[in-house]
């Protein structure tokens, strides 16, 4: 189902919108991109007095507080450049935007994020941010477990592989929420 509406009480949530994690080489929307929406929307968020959210991941560099279930992926951590976890500058230096750090894939485990939205009487979360099939879409279904309507911004994400990127927007968001882009999310923001 397309976007219908932005509640009274929605929050943007921006998920990994960071030195290391933007620079990376995402795909059909490039990290560029995606950063520059994301600010265009928390802009609005902010004039339209609902919350921002960004969501950064980080981890100890020999990745001990990194979840240690087995994958065929290979191990993380090792030694990470400077702020490479630290808010990418086009997004940072909001004193009233919430800064949730992560150390899972999705944003809520292990984390204040619930706690942050319902004492704000968050009903809705907007997401974006890289990447679209792990750290965005582990979220939306965490939200949507937690109850919360979810929105997905199918334009302010990215992915390491367009097909897989494809594959989330087009069979797993419909199940969780609704879609759209940045241009109907910021239309409906002034409406």
């Amino acid at each position: 189902m397309p976007v219908s509406t932005i509640d009274e009480r929605a929050a943007l949530v921006l998920i990994d919108l960071q030195n290391g994690v933007a620079a990376a080489p995402t795909q059909p929307h490039a990290g560029p991109e995606v950063v520059a929406r994301g600010a265009e929307l928390a802009d609005a968020f902010r004039a339209a007095g609902q919350a921002v959210v960004h969501v950064r991941v980080t981890m100890a560099a020999d990745g001990s507080d990194w979840p240690s279930g087995r994958t065929e992926a290979p191990p993380r951590g090792g030694t990470r450049p400077e702020g490479w976890d630290q808010i990418v500058d086009e997004l940072s230096g909001h004193p009233e935007d919430l800064v949730v750090t992560k150390r899972n894939v999705g944003a809520f485990h292990g984390t204040d994020l619930d706690l942050q939205l319902r004492r704000r009487g968050i009903t809705q979360i907007v997401l974006g941010g890289i990447a679209t099939s792990m750290g965005v879409e582990s979220t939306a279904r965490a939200a949507h477990d937690h109850g919360y309507h979810v929105t997905l911004v199918t334009d302010a994400m990215g992915d390491m592989d367009a097909d897989v990127h494809r594959n989330s927007v087009e069979r797993i968001f419909p199940r969780l929420g609704e879609t759209g882009t940045t241009a109907e999310i910021l239309a409906l923001l002034k409406s």
